[in-house]
């Protein structure tokens, strides 16, 4: 069969998997590691593999692989993909468009009878959000080594969960966590198209860009005691309420990222015993933290530390990301083959960044968003951008299997 030009292989790929996890009342979607949603989405991928004669791999973390060609036998090889899961009430394009895109990349280069010197593979990373055990690009980090295994195996969801059992549930086996030599072997190089989340694209009126670098970036949990007493009996002056230390912590993040030129965000807080009648015995919250180098970032962190300390609570760090930046000859190489294509960097986390970080020649493309919007229903991409970007990422490919 005579594969389908990109944009009509785009818009019926987009068609399949738009529906999968998403929740009617939002318009948002909730597609969660290791949950019936996550399942559908992996039986997605595999069944657009099959369709394309892909032999499709799953390595040790759980990521699928659909390789065009043997990379074993004539790798290392070019791959291209990016995630399927999202953020809760996430939006539409971040992750998938960058799956799609590359079925619909290789669909183009067939499309015109190119034929690989080396082989192609599309790449499905699980977890990449951390939405449900909180560490995000979980799938690139415990293939890559940089999240230990035990330590994976362990991480619980917001029901007690842990994530080696949720494997165990879907039918993955957690005892097969760990570095993953033949999975990394097999990648010469790594490309990820991605929607923008940022105005950058639309600024400059382009479609496409290639990205430059990632921002240093963590997350941190902060825990804050107090105690529990009745809501109506109990007087102001006899209260510890922990809610007042959490109110004076999030006024503080804002305060400490704009005089350290960064970002800060609480966007997480459990509450005990979270009743509407009740002074909380105990707050904890989470901190995201990012800005253009480290300084910046720890300086943000050591200001709301020192805050939670005089307020008697606890902070640990869930996970940090260093700066990425890109291999600058691979970015010059490919923004020239689009046309001096733009060049930017990002201040969002990737699966990019952890394969760079292992030493992989990542690079990345970014398809524009003319909301500037994204973790939001709001988050967009016209079809024409996308379009494009499968036009870019076809063309990022053919050139380095060449």
């Amino acid at each position: 069969m005579t594969p389908p030009a990109p944009g009509v292989s785009f818009a019926g790929l987009w068609g399949e998997v738009a529906p999968l996890g998403r929740d009617p009342r939002t318009g948002g979607y909730r597609r969660f590691a290791w949950t019936p949603e996550d399942a559908a989405l992996r039986e997605w991928f595999a069944s657009a593999a099959a369709d394309r004669g892909l032999d499709v791999v799953t390595d040790r973390a759980g990521n699928q692989w659909a390789w065009w060609g043997d990379p074993d036998a004539d790798g290392p090889g070019i791959v291209a993909g990016s995630h399927l899961d999202s953020v809760p009430d996430g939006g539409a394009f971040d992750g998938p468009l960058g799956v799609v895109s590359a079925f619909a990349a290789v669909d183009a280069l067939r499309e015109r009878g190119f034929v690989p010197a080396r082989p192609i593979a599309v790449a499905h990373f699980g977890d990449e959000e951390g939405a449900r055990f909180g560490v995000a690009c979980a799938g690139s980090r415990l293939i890559t080594g940089a999240l230990d295994a035990d330590r994976g195996r362990a991480l619980r969801d917001a029901d007690g969960v842990p994530m080696g059992e949720a494997m165990a549930r879907a039918g993955h086996d957690p005892g097969h966590l760990g570095r993953d030599e033949e999975t990394l072997r097999r990648i010469g190089t790594f490309v990820e198209l991605h929607v923008e989340q940022g105005r950058g694209l639309v600024d400059l009126d382009r479609p496409v860009a290639v990205g430059s670098a990632i921002w240093p970036h963590g997350r941190w949990r902060f825990d804050l005691p107090g105690r529990a007493d009745h809501a109506g009996t109990t007087r102001l002056a006899d209260r510890d309420d922990p809610m007042l230390a959490f109110a004076a912590i999030v006024l503080a993040a804002r305060t400490a990222a704009a005089r350290h030129e960064a970002v800060a965000t609480c966007g997480k807080v459990l509450v005990e015993p979270n009743g509407v009648n009740a002074i909380p015995s105990r707050v904890t919250g989470w901190l995201d933290a990012r800005g253009a180098d480290d300084e910046r970032v720890h300086a943000v962190v050591a200001e709301l530390a020192a805050l939670v300390d005089e307020h008697g609570g606890t902070v640990a760090e869930e996970s940090w990301t260093g700066p990425t930046d890109f291999d600058p000859a691979l970015v010059r190489r490919l923004a020239a083959l689009l046309g001096d294509a733009p060049v930017l960097p990002t201040g969002a986390g990737h699966d990019a960044g952890i394969l760079a970080a292992a030493g992989v020649p990542t690079a990345m493309l970014f398809v524009r968003n003319p909301t500037g919007i994204s973790h939001s229903p709001e988050e967009h991409a016209e079809e024409a951008d996308c379009v494009a970007g499968v036009d870019a990422l076809a063309a990022v490919l053919e050139d380095l299997a060449r």
